[in-house]
């Protein structure tokens, strides 16, 4: 396409998009009212038929409580009202309002490439799903044929232990004296900054002792890009410390089947991509494109890039890149009962203390949906 075709088709785009705009917010305001709605059913005894009234309740008294420390009985009431809980947990501290819970959930969408692109499912306890490691057989068979007996596959249990992350934000009692604190919108951010960070390096580095498993693992990775249960394959990049050849890249995206090349998308962190976004093929043009509409992914070999910055940096033996159909590949486990909070007044004179906490569990559910790049000779 010519540079003045691209221009004018782009141009188009935007005129579109501002002639549409307030249809595109109104629809918008509408899936997440839906959204909102829906989610109540995640919870311990949660109905989609619960009582906006009791949820503007519960998040006032949550509110109130959170600010003064007041009123814990009748909080503990309106988190049943709310459909948020049917259980009375004193000591396991109370449940976040359903707005900032979904809050919570949309910063971290927005801020860890993982919930975008993995699986997530939610469970009521440890979660546990059995995998094939493959083996079964079969073949074709005459209507009248008798059919023997195949070989049946080996299967393996995905069971992630459930760990729990938390955060302890703490501020002084006389602001939250002050009747213009807005106490909300600073637990959100707190909360979130703690959980955004907690979350993506585990993702990508964790070891899963008490935390989750992370994709890169280098003690379970296979030259070659071959693959066994449990292990990953790896391409190498060529070079011992440097990203610079192009082919390799090539190679690593057909180093995964094309049953989960489909849908698959590149992970690097931003260094890797400044770097990789200077590649251009035998006749000079780049090959990264950039997303032509709004808040469309930059794509490589016309796959989708994000970006995380826990991905390792280039170096000898790192894992810079990983492509993979991560959907397929990692699930993510979020446990149903939410995010918890208990108030600590007493442990810093002056101050108050926030224990929040937030049970999940992940890890790799096939390992040969996703490969790697290894920055090495071989």
């Amino acid at each position: 396409m010519k540079p003045e075709q691209l221009a004018a088709l782009n141009a188009a785009f935007l005129q579109f998009k501002d002639e549409h705009k307030g249809e595109i917010g109104k629809m918008k305001t509408q899936l997440d009212a839906i959204e909102t709605f829906l989610s109540r059913s995640q919870f311990p005894g949660g109905s989609p038929s619960g009582d906006n009234a009791a949820v503007n309740d519960h998040k006032a008294a949550f509110l109130a409580w959170a600010r003064k420390g007041v009123n814990e009985n009748e909080l503990r009431g309106l988190e049943i009202q709310a459909n948020l809980s049917t259980l009375s947990d004193p000591d396991g501290g109370f449940l976040v309002p359903i707005e900032i819970e979904k809050n919570i959930e949309r910063l971290a969408l927005a801020s860890v490439a993982m919930r975008r692109i993995a699986r997530i499912v939610t469970a009521r306890g440890e979660y546990t799903r059995p995998l094939s490691k493959g083996g079964a057989t079969g073949g074709w068979v005459a209507e009248k044929a008798s059919r023997p007996e195949t070989d049946t596959p080996e299967l393996q249990l995905f069971a992630p232990a459930m760990n729990e992350i938390y955060a302890m934000p703490s501020v002084t009692q006389k602001l939250l004296d002050m009747s213009d604190f807005d106490i909300e919108n600073w637990l959100l951010e707190e909360i979130n900054d703690v959980f955004v960070t907690t979350e993506g390096t585990g993702f990508i580095t964790g070891n899963g002792v008490s935390q989750v498993k992370g994709i890169i693992d280098e003690t379970l990775m296979v030259a070659n890009a071959s693959w066994v249960y449990g292990k990953t394959g790896y391409i190498a990049g060529g070079h011992a410390s440097l990203l610079n050849n192009v082919d390799k890249l090539f190679d690593l995206q057909h180093a995964l089947k094309p049953a989960y090349r489909q849908n698959a998308v590149w992970l690097m962190n931003d260094n890797t991509f400044n770097v990789i976004r200077k590649f251009k093929d035998g006749e000079g043009n780049y090959l990264w494109r950039p997303g032509l509409q709004d808040k469309a992914p930059d794509t490589l070999l016309g796959k989708p890039i994000e970006i995380d910055d826990n991905m390792p940096d280039i170096g000898v033996n790192a894992y810079p890149i990983a492509f993979g159909d991560f959907k397929r590949a990692y699930t993510i486990v979020d446990h149903v009962s939410g995010t918890r909070l208990l108030r600590d007044p007493y442990t810093t004179k002056g101050f108050v203390n926030f224990y929040v906490t937030k049970r999940l569990a992940g890890g790799i559910s096939n390992y040969e949906a996703l490969k790697f790049m290894k920055i090495a000779t071989a």
